[in-house]
């Protein structure tokens, strides 16, 4: 039977224990700007998936996802076997990072957002002057010469 709850409580356990030693233990300057945002545990507990992002050096500085990717295949290895002994569990999992894009979509929803807003707004702008095209009335009404 698998227990979802025991999945997410060693799934929470193994993201703080990677992002741990990412920061403090692992001495691999790709590493520097990555972050652990997420990890997932399979119901049998064999496989985890990690999820991290990457950010540049400086804020206009684009991110160097690929030197990230082959720092964190490099330290899978001291990172599993700091998780083993982290988590005490009776077969340690195997670890997948990959690479999150949950901030790039909200930033490009964010940025659509913002459009969106500034196109309403100018139609608004246009509507606030705008007049009826034709009469005031256009419905037909009786009028008393055309008796």
């Amino acid at each position: 039977m698998v227990d979802q709850a025991r999945a997410r409580r060693l799934a929470k356990r193994i993201s703080s224990i990677v992002a741990t030693a990412i920061e403090y233990e692992i001495k691999d300057p790709r590493l520097r700007f990555v972050t652990i945002t997420d990890a997932k545990v399979t119901g049998d507990l064999r496989e985890a998936t990690i999820y991290y992002t990457v950010m540049g050096e400086t804020v206009d500085a684009e991110p160097d996802y690929p030197a990230a990717a082959a720092g964190l295949a490099k330290a899978t290895g001291v990172l599993r076997s700091k998780v083993g002994a982290g988590t005490g569990v009776k077969f340690t999992p195997t670890l997948s990072f990959v690479l999150d894009t949950v901030p790039d979509a909200a930033r490009q929803m964010e940025e659509l957002l913002a459009r969106a807003r500034a196109s309403d707004d100018a139609v608004a702008r246009v509507a606030a002057t705008a007049t009826h095209a034709g009469e005031a009335d256009p419905y037909k009404v009786e009028r008393p010469d055309e008796e």
